[in-house]
């Protein structure tokens, strides 16, 4: 890949779009803030969909140790050694782990009113019909935005049946909506598509994260959290993907600049498509969750954070800089894990540790990138209109 660290010139919108959650009044403690979650996303959110949607006699990578080693103690379908942000949020507001969706039809369940997760591993943004014209092809899975809303409407008569009982219903449910684009990029990238051509598809896949936020809004959601993406560029998978004895091409930390201006460029054009729909729906509540600078303080100083290993060095992998190599991903063989997953950032080359994702939380959840929001279950305290945060 050339050199591309000049073709975007970003500035990260200084607002209170890089809010996560919502700012206690007196306590950290939110438990019984909100009654249900219900979540969307990809990787970074499945809590075990995709191991129930691929067949038994051919199962994801995921399905097999070391994944789930370090809370669940077996594979559950997470892509990490243990839990997942939507699992941290969960049992901050003192709730249950949100059950995949897949497994819950299958077992033919239907009390789904504690929430539900739609989350897919590899889900794309757009349907795969949009890439393939381009010559882009997804062999993980076609369970998109789209498809993961058509599930949730699949449910919805059986949580409310009218648009006043899904307001009412909905008053204390919490939507997860993401990261979605990662499989977009990502996909579009290792099919050689030149960074012209994926810089065009960013607007495209944030209008399509605004119309879900439009459409769950519609159907009676009052308080969603979007949240943005994690720094590509810092992420072993891409590091040893795009790897260039060109030094100029990284940072001080080891990530590729122009992977994570990308990534900067997705995120600046949704926190605008979000200002955009609060000024449609000013009685809902749509938080943006800065997933990037939540990750950040890690890959700048891991060792202050415990991460003695490092922040770009994969623990399960088979070797090289990153240990990591794409045709032999984690979880299949000859791949290893690392004895101590609580010493990493990266956990597979995509996808961070339980420990990451445990700070990560803390920090969205807790601070210093919470704001106060409005119309919350929690708290009714006004958004400063000129709030902004430096870290």
């Amino acid at each position: 890949m050339a050199s591309s660290s000049s073709w975007l010139s970003l500035s990260l919108v200084n607002s209170y779009a890089y809010a996560f959650l919502i700012l206690l009044t007196s306590s950290k403690n939110a438990t019984g803030c909100y009654t249900s979650i219900f979540g969307f996303g990809d990787s970074l959110t499945d809590t075990g969909n995709l191991v129930k949607i691929d067949p038994p006699d051919d199962p994801p990578h995921e399905a097999f140790p070391p994944y789930g080693e370090t809370f669940f103690h077996v594979p559950t379908g997470r892509s990490s050694d243990g839990r997942l942000i939507i699992d941290f949020i969960a049992e901050y507001y003192g709730l249950p782990l949100v059950p995949p969706y897949v497994e819950w039809k299958n077992e033919k369940r239907t009390n789904f009113r504690k929430g539900v997760n739609f989350a897919v591993i590899g889900a794309p943004t757009l349907d795969l019909a949009f890439y393939e014209e381009r010559g882009i092809y997804d062999p993980i899975t076609n369970e998109s935005l789209k498809v993961q809303l058509a599930w949730f409407k699949e449910i919805l008569p059986s949580l409310c049946n009218s648009p006043s009982s899904c307001s009412e219903f909905f008053q204390s449910s919490l939507f997860l909506l993401g990261p979605f684009g990662g499989n977009d990029y990502c996909h579009s990238f290792y099919s050689k598509a030149n960074i012209d051509e994926v810089q065009s598809f960013v607007p495209i896949v944030v209008e399509a994260i605004g119309s879900a936020i439009n459409e769950l809004i519609d159907l009676g959601a009052v308080t969603l959290v979007v949240p943005g993406m994690l720094p590509l560029g810092c992420l072993a998978a891409y590091l040893t993907y795009f790897e260039t004895s060109n030094e100029t091409e990284y940072d001080s930390m080891g990530c590729l600049i122009w992977l994570n201006q990308f990534t900067e460029h997705h995120n600046e054009l949704l926190q605008r498509e979000i200002n955009e729909i609060r000024e449609l729906h000013p009685h809902a509540t749509i938080i943006y969750a800065d997933y990037y600078k939540a990750a950040m303080p890690l890959y700048h100083s891991p060792q202050k954070y415990g991460f003695m290993r490092g922040a770009i060095v994969a623990c399960c992998g088979t070797g090289g800089l990153y240990n990591f190599t794409i045709s032999i991903v984690c979880g299949s063989r000859p791949s290893l894990g690392c004895d101590n997953p609580s010493l990493y950032v990266d956990w597979d080359g995509y996808h961070l540790t339980e420990a990451a994702y445990s700070l990560m939380s803390k920090s969205l959840l807790d601070g210093p990138y919470t704001i106060p929001q409005i119309n919350s279950p929690c708290v009714s305290l006004p958004v400063p209109a000129d709030s902004s945060f430096d870290w």
